[in-house]
């Protein structure tokens, strides 16, 4: 057995079971995808996957575990790779930070452009998405690290650890009845008073949905959702012109730049929200890795990160 028969019986789970989309991504053939994955399935006396006609279906039993010392293989693999650029190529190298949209667009334009001073030869790349799709380009080694609030924290094989706690605002025109609930009587605002207006707000995989979606259960109200986006500047965009009252993430709301909205708080009606970061238990991280993380957050110095991940913390 050899790592290239590992490296096809990885991606071919990773790929749905799809010979041809494994193969692409391999940049072989499907033929020589197949004939690898039976060769090895007769060099280890087992069936790895389970078959209909020529078409894979899933795992067997047996696949299930030789699929489990596979990936611990594989990325033990990665991480070797990762040690050598680390020690080779110090502050070079590819940097992927996966996120959703709103923390593209608020939380890393205030880091990003520190690190790229500090790193120039660092080339960084965002993949934005919701947050199970970020979990899972982080799990799959596509991505080096995955930025949201949501889903993270509940995906075995991360490990999230928080960078910043936020609340929902509001956001309608300045003529808007809502208004006269001035911020110092923000808490006077109610549900209540939301359910009189059409809504315009998150998709149900982004930015603390599910709590406003829990507010409105638990006090027995059916809001009028008009429209559900996955980025907050599409809700800002549909509030200005007038079609419902907006409710986006706090950190998502500038005045300076929002001109023709207003923001009212809403933390007292949907609660605070924590959004993490989430990086693969037991991974390698470069040291930039670590340098961005602190960034992000100052509580998240190397010692941290590395006893969270598993990763022992070599002197410098």
């Amino acid at each position: 057995m050899n790592l290239q028969q590992f490296r096809f019986v990885r991606e071919t789970i990773r790929r749905n079971f799809n010979l041809t989309e494994a193969a692409r991504a391999l940049y072989t053939s499907q033929p020589g995808v197949s004939k690898a994955i039976i060769e090895f399935e007769e060099e280890l006396g087992v069936k790895i996957f389970e078959r209909h006609g020529k078409r894979l279906k899933g795992l067997t039993k047996p696949g299930v575990a030789v699929w489990g010392v596979i990936d611990r293989i594989m990325r033990e693999v990665d991480n070797l790779k990762k040690v050598s650029d680390e020690f080779a190529r110090h502050d070079e190298g590819a940097l992927v930070i996966a996120c959703t949209h709103t923390q593209a667009r608020y939380l890393l334009p205030r880091v990003i452009p520190a690190f790229r001073a500090r790193f120039p030869k660092v080339h960084v790349s965002l993949a934005e998405g919701n947050p199970e799709h970020l979990a899972r380009l982080v799990l799959q080694d596509q991505a080096d690290l995955a930025i949201a609030t949501e889903t993270l924290a509940q995906t075995a094989g991360l490990v999230a650890l928080p960078v910043y706690t936020w609340e929902h605002t509001l956001v309608v025109p300045p003529d808007h009845p809502l208004t006269s609930l001035t911020s110092s009587a923000a808490r006077q605002l109610s549900l209540e008073h939301l359910a009189r207006y059409p809504i315009v707000t998150y998709d149900r995989a982004f930015s603390g949905r599910r709590a406003i979606d829990q507010a409105f259960e638990q006090a027995g109200i059916s809001p009028d959702i008009v429209l559900e986006a996955i980025d907050a500047d599409v809700v800002k965009t549909y509030a200005d012109i007038g079609l419902g009252i907006g409710i986006i993430a706090g950190v998502a709301f500038d005045p300076r730049r929002d001109k023709t909205l207003v923001g009212l708080p809403a933390g007292h009606l949907f609660g605070t929200h924590t959004t993490s970061v989430a990086i693969r238990r037991n991974a390698f991280l470069r040291d930039f890795v670590y340098v961005l993380l602190e960034m992000l957050a100052p509580e998240l110095t190397r010692p941290v990160v590395a006893e969270a991940i598993g990763q022992p913390v070599a002197p410098r």
